[in-house]
């Protein structure tokens, strides 16, 4: 069989650029080399296209950025050509590929944006397309359409920046008056807990409200809800199948960026620690968002589970964690599945193969 050339896109001009590098070194590593020709594209912080040509171990390292591996690259997007093409001192060349593979996490990259650079060239896409990125990246439409489906999200309110809304911030005191504290204020569409602060005083309010303007224009104010979050690994299209639910413990804030990448003071517990019953609620919690928001090949389902046994939706990660000890591959594994296996379906799954 003829390899087919996957172009694993990572970096990124995102908060989370570092984090991609990691995920991708994991992919491209984990690559069956039997089936799949690795194309790096790596995307720097200022947002430049580059084919990646040397170590893969410098992705992780971020040294890859360099004149000596490095060609200036971009999709074609000519529907009939399904190519990177190479900007050469000798000329344009052009690299066939077969799958779009993007390993972004964040804005710009796990929103949409270059899912429709995909979509729009005709190559098959690894993941999510581009509504159900935006929606999951959308913390507000997202929780809108989830609460339509019948799964309970937290009570917020969105405010804006701009002149024009300044009497939102009166619109988010009120708000906090209402539920009380301790609540969350978080940008609507960012990642890894970027800009996100937990809420124990009406003092701390503003200046978390600042700081989450600082990672979009808009910014959700949310409801805390008591009890612990789980995770469930989703991977299909139309047939689906998940992971082992996952939980997190912790021993006091929340489950924020440093959190999230050095559990320094907590803990991932695989399986989560629930009854099966609950476990499979959870599950089917989990199915259910991912097909409402559109969701395909694969996404990481958050939720919140109350010391009364409800099931609360937090987000969607359409492009979670991707290295060897991350949530969605621990989940999966936990479920009898290796990274590769992993990998190999989610590129399958793009291309349609049996």
């Amino acid at each position: 069989m003829e390899k087919l050339n996957v172009a694993v896109i990572f970096g990124g001009h995102s908060s989370e650029y570092s984090v991609s590098l990691e995920s991708a070194g994991a992919v491209i590593s984990n690559l069956d080399t039997e089936k799949y020709h690795a194309v790096p594209v790596g995307i720097t912080k200022e947002g430049d296209w580059f084919y990646f040509k040397g170590d893969p171990a410098a992705i992780r390292e971020n040294t890859w950025h360099n004149k000596s591996d490095c060609t200036p690259a971009a999709l074609s997007p000519n529907r009939s050509e399904h190519c990177l093409m190479l900007f050469e001192e000798d000329g344009v060349k052009k690299l066939p590929v077969d799958v779009v593979f993007p390993v972004l996490h964040g804005k710009n990259g796990e929103d949409g944006t270059v899912q429709g650079a995909a979509e729009l060239a005709g190559i098959p896409l690894a993941g999510c397309g581009v509504l159900a990125s935006a929606l999951c990246m959308d913390k507000d439409r997202a929780h809108r359409l989830a609460a339509a489906a019948g799964i309970r999200v937290p009570r917020a309110v969105v405010i804006k920046s701009g002149a024009a809304y300044a009497d939102d911030y009166d619109r988010a005191d009120a708000f906090a008056a209402e539920i009380g504290y301790p609540l969350y204020v978080k940008p609507v569409k960012a990642g890894s807990s970027f800009g996100v602060t937990k809420v124990t005083a009406h003092d701390q309010l503003h200046n978390a409200i600042v700081l989450a303007f600082q990672y979009d224009d808009q910014v959700i104010l949310e409801e805390n809800i008591d009890g612990f979050e789980v995770g469930c690994a989703v991977l299909g299209n139309d047939q689906l199948i998940t992971g082992e639910v996952d939980e997190i413990e912790l021993s006091g804030g929340f489950f924020d960026f440093t959190e999230k990448y050095t559990l320094k003071t907590s803990a991932i517990h695989v399986p989560a620690r629930i009854d099966a019953h609950k476990s499979d609620e959870v599950k089917q919690a989990a199915q259910l968002i991912y097909q409402t928001l559109g969701c395909s090949g694969f996404a990481r389902v958050d939720l919140f589970l109350t010391p009364g046994g409800e099931i609360v939706f937090n987000e969607v990660n359409t492009i979670p964690g991707f290295t060897e000890h991350s949530r969605y591959p621990g989940m999966m594994k936990a479920a009898g599945h290796t990274f590769g296996w992993i990998i190999d379906q989610i590129i399958r799954l793009a291309v349609k193969a049996p």
